[in-house]
């Protein structure tokens, strides 16, 4: 019952967002009519709503995009450690954050992503075993504080921990210690929301599952990351051309259970939330449904994770 009170409540919200957005957008063109007189094609494209009205870097799309071709390289799912923004629990999702130092990890968070290490290692151990599997390592990050921080400190915890370091040594492992950033790892942008309490969550949550294209509230609707994860996931694939490579992406919650699920195929995408990743936890990227971990049922996000 509770969660049926939320769903509607985010429906009704999500409504009002979207009309009083084409509300203002409606008087803006009209009180700019004169100017674009001369340019009904940018027109167009205002009405067309192809930027996010809060951050134009963010982009909007009304559809879902193609399933995830079949890559060439094996990917591994690294979530951040507990960050600062966790601690205070609120949403971090501003593109300012890329390239700063703001809501970087906490002390427990550094524990967490050295700790990863192990089970990374394990994960890419499994992966040894097929024949087209390579001994060489990478790690991609998003540029936000907490998740770069989180590769720099899994590559410590790789070389720190003795039992971990040992089995990096046995199979013949290459870790490359560079880590390329890639905006394209980003966390979901969550708009007019950025900022709030971790609770606002589940007013948009609840709507995703019935609608991944909207953008009530201004957030990345769960297609726009989609597109933006599976141009991401080419481009990298096609910068390791032999295959077998062993490649780790370092980024957010949302992002990454979008990931997991568009990467498994599954029939619906915006269930991703109950499939929650843990701050530092490791996954494959399989690529079936079957590889998912058991859904949870949708939960309302805690102070520091």
């Amino acid at each position: 019952m509770y969660y049926a009170l939320i769903i509607l409540y985010a429906i009704i919200l999500a409504h009002l967002s979207v009309v009083a957005a084409f509300n203002h957008n409606v008087l803006h063109a009209h009180n700019r009519q004169t100017t674009l007189s001369t340019s009904s094609f940018r027109s167009r494209r205002y009405f067309a709503a192809t930027t996010n009205a809060q951050d134009p870097s963010v982009l909007v799309v009304d559809e879902m995009p193609p399933p995830l071709p079949p890559l060439n390289n094996y990917y591994y799912l690294l979530r951040h450690g507990q960050s600062t923004a966790n601690v205070e629990g609120i949403i971090s999702s501003a593109r300012s954050l890329s390239g700063s130092t703001k809501h970087g990890l906490t002390l427990l968070g550094i524990e967490q992503a050295r700790d990863s290490a192990a089970s990374l290692i394990d994960s890419i151990a499994e992966d040894m075993h097929n024949d087209d599997s390579t001994k060489q390592v990478y790690f991609y990050s998003s540029p936000f504080a907490r998740a770069k921080e989180t590769a720099e400190q899994c590559l410590k915890g790789i070389n720190a921990n003795e039992e971990v370091a040992d089995k990096v040594k046995s199979l013949g492992l290459e870790i490359n210690t560079d880590i390329t950033l890639d905006d394209g790892l980003l966390e979901r942008y969550f708009g007019r929301l950025d900022g709030k309490e971790l609770p606002t969550y589940a007013y948009v949550w609840p709507v995703d599952m019935m609608l991944p294209t909207h953008t009530a509230f201004d957030v990345e609707s769960i297609a726009t990351v989609s597109t933006r994860i599976r141009n991401t996931l080419v481009k990298i694939d096609a910068e390791h051309p032999k295959g077998g490579d062993h490649i780790v992406l370092t980024s957010h919650a949302d992002t990454l259970q979008i990931t997991q699920v568009y990467a498994a195929g599954i029939d619906n995408v915006g269930r991703f939330s109950e499939y929650r990743f843990g701050n530092g936890e490791v996954r494959k990227m399989g690529r079936s449904v079957d590889t998912l971990p058991e859904a949870v049922p949708l939960q309302p996000p805690k102070r520091g994770e």
